[in-house]
Order: C-alpha cells, then sequence, then structure tokens
C-alpha cells in the first residue's frame, strides 16, 4: 500500500492539569498537536504509511518535535526547515457547564511564513495515494493557503485522492482574507469531504433548515443533515463523498457521537456513541478522519464500515489525553462489534 501524506501545522501544546483553570495553575502539562499530525499520527497506528509535512525552525524544540512524531511512526524526512518558532496553543479544559478553552499563539510561526515553491510536492507525491488537509492550514496565513493550493492541485495532476476536513477556527481568519474567499479553490479539488454541524455554513453558507448547534441538548437528527452533503457534492463537482461528524453537547463532559456519509447515490449512518466521561475531546475530529481514511483504504467499496470505524475510533480518542488518538485498529474493531464494556483485558 503506497502512503499517505499529510500538510499542517504542529504546535506545542500547554495545558493546565485536570480541570484547573489558566490563573488556578501553576504549572502546564507540553505535549503536542495539530490538525493533520493529529491524523499522521492514528494512521501510523493502524499501520498505514504516513508522511507530515511542515515547516519548523532549527531548534531544539523542533527537535523534540519531530522525535516525538517518529515515536509514532509517522515520516519526517520531509518537514523543511526555516523560521523562528513553534507555534503553541494553551488548552483549558472544561466541566459539565464550562466550557474548554483554546488561546493561539500562533503568529509569526515557521510555517505562517512559508511561501510558494518551498516544498517539492512532486517529490513527495511520486509515492503517495492520498494527500489530507484541512481549513486550519489555508487560515494561518496567505503564504501557508498558497502552499496548500499548490499541494492539491499537484495531487490533482498526479491522479492522487484528496481529503480535506473544512475546520472552521474563526479565530484564525486574521490575515485580510475571509474562508470564503480562500476555501472554495481549494476544496474544488477535493475527492473527499469532511465537516461538522458549523464548517459548511460558516465557510459556504450552507446549512440544514432549522438546526441550531446550540440547542443540540445532546439530540442530533442525522436527517437534517443529507440536504448539507447533496449540497456540497452539487456544489464541488470533483467530490465523490461527503461526511459529517454529529457531535450532540449535553456538557463539557458528556456528548453524544455520530456521523454520516454521502457517496452521491446512498446516504449512510452510524450508530450514535453516548460519550459521558469525556477525557479530552480536542483531536476529536482528527481522530474521526484518520479512522475514515484508513476505513475508505482498508474496507473497500464498503462505506457504512468505513464510517462505522471513523466514528468508534473517534469515539475511544475521547477517553485518551492529548491530541493524538493511540488506539490500535483491534480495540476499534472490539468497539465496532458492540463490546463497549470496559472490562480489564488480562
Amino acid at each position: 500500500m503506497k502512503k499517505v501524506v499529510t500538510f499542517g501545522e504542529i504546535m506545542l501544546r500547554l495545558a493546565t492539569p485536570d480541570y484547573l483553570r489558566f490563573n488556578q495553575s501553576n504549572h502546564l502539562i507540553s505535549t503536542f498537536g495539530g490538525g493533520e499530525a493529529n491524523v499522521a499520527v492514528s494512521l501510523a497506528n493502524y499501520g498505514i504509511s504516513v508522511d507530515f509535512i511542515t515547516r519548523l525552525p532549527e531548534n531544539d524544540i523542533a527537535d523534540w518535535c519531530i522525535a516525538e512524531l517518529r515515536k509514532y511512526n509517522v515520516g519526517t524526512r520531509h518537514i523543511i526547515k526555516g523560521g523562528n518558532r513553534v507555534g503553541i496553543y494553551y488548552l483549558e479544559t472544561g466541566a459539565v457547564a464550562r466550557p474548554s478553552k483554546v488561546v493561539y499563539d500562533r503568529a509569526h510561526s515557521s510555517i505562517a511564513e512559508i511561501q510558494s515553491g518551498m516544498i517539492n510536492w512532486q517529490e513527495i507525491f511520486k509515492d503517495a495515494q492520498w494527500f489530507h488537509w484541512t481549513g486550519i492550514t489555508p487560515a494561518i496565513s496567505q503564504g501557508a493557503a498558497d502552499v496548500c493550493l499548490e499541494a492539491v492541485k499537484a495531487a490533482n495532476e498526479m491522479g492522487i485522492t484528496v481529503s480535506c476536513d473544512l475546520n472552521y477556527r474563526k479565530n484564525l481568519w486574521k490575515y485580510g482574507k475571509k474562508a470564503s474567499e480562500i476555501m472554495p479553490a481549494l476544496v474544488d479539488c477535493c475527492d473527499i469531504i469532511l465537516g461538522n454541524e458549523e464548517d459548511a455554513e460558516k465557510v459556504f453558507g450552507i446549512k440544514p433548515e432549522g438546526f441550531d448547534v446550540l440547542q443540540t441538548n445532546g439530540d442530533v437528527d442525522v436527517q437534517e443533515f443529507e440536504s448539507v452533503c447533496r449540497q456540497l457534492m452539487n456544489k464541488f463537482s470533483r467530490t465523490k463523498k461527503v461526511i459529517i461528524t454529529l457531535r450532540g453537547s449535553i456538557n463539557a463532559n458528556h456528548n453524544t457521537w455520530g456521523g454520516c456519509l454521502y457517496d452521491g447515490n446512498k446516504f449512510y449512518q452510524s450508530k450514535r456513541y453516548d460519550i459521558t466521561h469525556i477525557v479530552d475531546r480536542v483531536g476529536g475530529g482528527d481522530s474521526f478522519m484518520g479512522g475514515l481514511i484508513y476505513g475508505l483504504l482498508t474496507y473497500t467499496d464498503n462505506n457504512q464500515s468505513a464510517l462505522d470505524f471513523a466514528v468508534a475510533s473517534s469515539a475511544l480518542k475521547h477517553t485518551i489525553y492529548g491530541d493524538f488518538n493511540l488506539v490500535t485498529t483491534a480495540e476499534v474493531e472490539q468497539l465496532m462489534k458492540g463490546d463497549g464494556s470496559g472490562r480489564v483485558v488480562r
């Protein structure tokens, strides 16, 4: 099997322990994370050959970051060096009615200052079959958006499957362009589109009628999203599959979780998981995407199994601290079969 390539920013994550607020904590727990890197780690855990592409500075923090990726068998040989800093994000984990809070410190990071022509995509893609990016990357800077466009166009020319997670982040689009100005040209090059109940509306103005994400009370009607899938597929003629993640937020510790997939002919639905004691939901969508790519590559022509694998793998991610989903295919398949008892494995 040929490799998967992902491209984006990886950041140093500094999080308060337990459920402490920023002004309560006297130390922060350091890990690394970022949308496309999280997907890469998931795929590597499932035995898929994967390369993560980014730009990092020449310093000890970047070396530490690369070592972490290599620990999880993610390919790093095409990471380019330059710039002055690794981006940082701070996380305060919410509880019950208090939501989690993220503070970004990623301005002028190495990848934010990337420019067209710095990455040889033809070389990177010569043994690849899949390329994945998220809407976070073009939100970072004009340079990052330009390089992302270079990548998807090169992938199209080389016959490589392209997937994107729309991943709208309003706090990132700060360089003078709106998502609606940049994203259409990028998404137009995609074969697989993933989004949630907000992304399609915030980026393209596409939404299900009568739906309010803040009023779900954990109950999300999957049928409401078939029209979203159809609208996205009609807008982007290259697209072969549209997938929507369905999160019902009862409170910060208790969510329902599922998904749906539309392939232009049939609308597929997953089972709904009731996640009652969330350990860490950051990276939940990325774990879904990692599971989906694995599922589509592994369960050939079986969209239902691919969707079920994605949802189960992401449900398990909510039990794991950090951005990365450190689960095995056997654990995901066990949950897919209905074994969610959590009994000790001896």
